[in-house]
């Protein structure tokens, strides 16, 4: 018996016989239900970063996987294969959100689709009364951002955006640190995501048999531009805009939003921006290589930071990184470890009647971030989707928030506007719009 089910029978049988109170109500409710959660999208991420911590979890949470939603036929098919597989379920099968929300199937759903639909298809979910994990980015343009944080902020849904970092132990280890005082004003950060993979965002094999009939184009669409069909944006959409800004809502929003939990601001005062195709001239239309320079702070400039973000795709060295620095010295995510490397030291304070300022070395608690597909490692992953069903029962906030989404994806469209149009990027706290050039940026 499924909730909405259960809770019509319940109120039928009590009715005239005996009052609850809602908080009673509620209570024998959360007690013996089951959760229903629908794929929408059957991805690469939701197969291998979603489904083994659901598969593992569910049964002692009390939740089910009933559905998939899918506008590729093929997708359907493999995901339902998949899914009963791993899971020894029967789910449904619906070819979209539509039919899929009509049908009351569902409670939850894990969203996983393309860049630019992760919005849409999450206010499409609140409105069915779903709560979803929603992939990031969670927009790739300020109409979609806004909307959906609407959209959410109207409903009594939990959403969880799938910035994993939020739920790392290390991660939680060095916002305490910072906001405990003891590292001083952060005064610079450098993040970095590097691989050398040709391959990566390729999907050359499907492109080849991908037929216009097999999907619904206009449907994919959602609210971008007509266009004619084209696999490989359909297939390969990472690599091109408007369907995705590729590196930085691929990658950059998942350490620009460490930026904004650590340091308590909710975008940058202004971004700068400079790359392009270097290396891999596929037809491509989102860059290879790319370097993000942001400035944060108040807006009364009292004070601030510089964000370096550098990326490419040509050569692997280096990976992930992700440092941050104070007058006292540094904390390096990669090593999970608090130093006093560049602190300032006894002889050049004293120099300008000064004391020394050097951190007390500490380690924290060791995850890796890796490059690999899962982006975060499965241990993030796993605490993420967790915390997030967790949150479905408790109906608590989780980890990473609707606003979460909304600040990183405001850093990712400053950073794709200061790209495109080589300009120096702002953002209008009035009107919540990125400007460039004294003009509203527009796809």
């Amino acid at each position: 018996m499924n909730r909405r089910d259960f809770a019509k029978n319940t109120a039928y049988a009590t009715l005239g016989a005996i009052a609850f109170s809602p908080k009673s109500y509620a209570r024998i409710i959360g007690a013996n239900d089951r959760v229903r959660v629908g794929c929408v999208g059957f991805s690469d991420r939701f197969r291998a970063s979603h489904l083994p911590p659901f598969k593992e979890l569910m049964k002692s949470m009390n939740f089910e996987m009933v559905a998939v939603s899918d506008i590729w036929n093929r997708r359907r098919e493999e995901g339902k294969a998949h899914i009963d597989k791993q899971l020894g379920t029967d789910i449904k099968v619906f070819r979209n959100n539509d039919e899929l929300y009509a049908s009351k199937s569902v409670d939850a759903v894990f969203i996983s689709t393309a860049d630019f639909q992760h919005a849409i298809h999450t206010i499409e979910a609140v409105k069915a009364g779903c709560d979803t994990y929603t992939e990031k980015p969670l927009s790739e343009t300020m109409e979609d951002n806004r909307a959906v944080l609407k959209a959410v902020k109207s409903s009594k849904q939990i959403v969880q955006i799938g910035s994993q970092r939020r739920s790392g132990a290390n991660y939680h280890a060095a916002e305490n640190y910072i906001k405990s005082g003891k590292f001083g004003p952060i005064v610079m950060v450098e993040l970095m995501w590097n691989v050398n993979q040709p391959g990566r965002w390729r999907r050359p094999a499907l492109v080849k048999d991908l037929k216009e009939s097999d999907v619904d184009w206009k449907r994919f669409l959602i609210n971008r531009p007509a266009d004619k069909f084209d696999p490989r944006k359909y297939l390969e959409y990472r690599l091109f805009w408007p369907y995705s800004s590729g590196i930085p809502g691929q990658w950059m929003s998942h350490q620009i939003d460490t930026v904004h939990w650590f340091s308590g601001l909710t975008h940058p005062r202004s971004v700068v921006a400079n790359g392009g195709i270097y290396q891999w001239k596929d037809g491509r239309s989102n860059a290879d290589t790319l370097t993000v320079v942001f400035d944060y702070g108040p807006a009364d400039m009292s004070s601030g930071f510089q964000v370096q973000f550098t990326s490419r795709f040509s050569n692997s060295a280096g990976e992930t990184k992700e440092l941050y620095y104070s007058n006292g010295g540094m904390i390096n995510l990669d090593t999970n470890e608090i130093t006093n490397t560049g602190g300032l030291r006894e002889r050049e304070a004293a120099a300008m009647g000064l004391k020394a300022n050097l951190l007390e070395p500490l380690k924290l608690e060791s995850i890796k971030v890796s490059t690999d597909a899962n982006t975060g490692g499965d241990e993030l992953t796993f605490n993420h989707v967790k915390n997030w069903m967790e949150c479905v029962r408790s109906r608590k906030t989780p980890n990473a928030p609707i606003e979460a989404g909304y600040q990183h994806s405001i850093a990712t469209i400053m950073s794709n506007a200061a790209y495109r149009t080589g300009l120096k990027v702002t953002f209008d706290e009035k009107t919540q719009e990125v400007m460039a050039g004294g003009k509203v940026f527009k796809y």
